[in-house]
């Protein structure tokens, strides 16, 4: 049995349809483009992912894990799109694609810029075939400078942006964010700038470029570091599950697990210690105020520290949640991916793929009290070519045919 078993199914309410009407082509691979395009896919575009032949998608790869013979990374970022294969690197293949360019309002590619124009799929020559389009470059360094053909990594973004420099406890090396967060945060940034450039042409008719960088987008993470830095000139460090400015805000042992505790204001620290049963050590002068907590940080956090260790974390817990004391547990993945309000939500389900039940995280936003619920799993690869291609472009099944013995698609 897999943990995916025990998920419920997928919302059965309507698709999300805030995008309905708006077509995408999906030019690109790995996680973070990918991500952008499923979540424009979960608000109701219709989004046609063009993969190469044969082998499709890089992260069709990845693995193992494996579910069904199919990639679970793959399997994480593509529901709601259609396959097509297609080779564009050839002249009967590119010109298949620039018949879909004409019918789409969005392309988005993660082609770095010299590979862009080599394609044959650069702002410029996407343009030129359809005005008013909005395109969507998602790379490591952007479109512009002499950074911009280099190649990136979410690992790469993230040691460029500061992120690894912070993460982790103070002795320890330079650690990656457990999730590859350049990629997601980029994917995000693009479904913003995708969002608002479509808003803006419907005012104005013009198309627009938008170009989101990994780089850029991992070092906006670290925005109030950045400027505290910049103000002040004191260079952050590593302090593992500890907050630099409020005085207590970090991971705590209990008697079996740990918890994290967030005493963010005065209320919440008097809060604390008359849940606890030490009001008076809170009402102390020497702790009046979040500056003066941090004077007194190894005081507080050494009596907190034996406090806790005398019970269990859920006794902590159920205390802290009564008298609204921002705390909660340090969940493994699997102990989240059983979180049953999640579950609730219809954030985590399993539904009907292709080879198996595919587990899937939800687009997590609701619209006037209506969840995004799925159209379709990940794709196969290939699986919509006949669609796209007779009932799109209008293409004659000779015509696909031919295209099939030249290994176009």
């Amino acid at each position: 049995m897999l943990p995916l078993d025990s998920l419920p199914p997928a919302p059965t309410e309507p698709a999300l349809q805030l995008l309905s009407g708006a077509r995408v082509l999906d030019l690109t691979t790995s996680i973070a483009a990918p991500y952008a395009t499923m979540l424009l896919a979960d608000l109701g575009a219709e989004v046609l992912k063009v993969e190469r032949p044969r082998t499709g998608d890089d992260s069709r790869a990845w693995g193992p894990p494996f579910l069904a013979g199919e990639s679970l990374w793959y399997l994480s970022v593509n529901r709601n799109k259609k396959s097509l294969t297609l080779d564009y690197t050839k002249e009967s293949g590119r010109a298949v694609l620039y018949s879909l360019v004409r019918l789409c309002d969005v392309v988005v590619t993660n082609s770095v810029r010299n590979v862009q124009k080599k394609l044959g799929i650069d702002q410029d020559s996407i343009k030129a075939v359809r005005p008013d389009i909005v395109f969507v470059s998602i790379t490591g360094f952007g479109l512009t400078g002499d950074r911009a053909d280099r190649t990136s990594y979410d690992l790469i973004a993230e040691g460029y942006s500061g992120v690894m420099d912070i993460t982790g406890e103070a002795d320890s090396p330079p650690q990656k964010v457990g999730t590859p967060a350049a990629d997601l945060l980029a994917g995000m940034d693009a479904v913003i700038g995708t969002l608002a450039a479509l808003l803006d042409r419907a005012r104005t008719g013009k198309g627009h470029v938008v170009d989101v960088a990994m780089i850029e987008s991992m070092t906006r993470f670290l925005t109030p570091r950045i400027v505290t830095y910049l103000g002040s000139g004191e260079v952050p460090r590593r302090t593992g599950a500890r907050d630099s400015v409020i005085a207590i805000y970090q991971a705590f042992e209990t008697a079996d697990l740990p918890i994290t505790l967030g005493l963010g204001n005065n209320g919440i620290w008097q809060r604390f210690w008359e849940a606890v049963g030490e009001a008076e050590f809170g009402s102390d002068p020497r702790f009046a105020t979040n500056s003066d907590r941090l004077r007194h940080r190894p005081e507080i956090v050494e009596r907190i520290t034996r406090i806790l260790a005398t019970r269990e974390r859920s006794h902590w817990l159920a205390l802290f949640d009564k008298a609204k004391i921002p705390s909660g547990p340090i969940n493994r993945v699997d102990e989240i991916a059983a979180d049953s309000g999640l579950m609730d939500r219809g954030f985590l389900y399993q539904m009907s793929g292709e080879k198996s039940s595919v587990p899937q995280v939800g687009l997590g936003i609701t619209f006037d009290g209506q969840r995004s619920a799925p159209r379709s799993a990940p794709p196969g690869l290939g699986a919509h070519n006949d669609e796209i291609l007779r009932g799109l472009v209008g293409l004659s099944a000779d015509e696909i045919r031919l295209l099939r013995d030249q290994e176009i698609i």
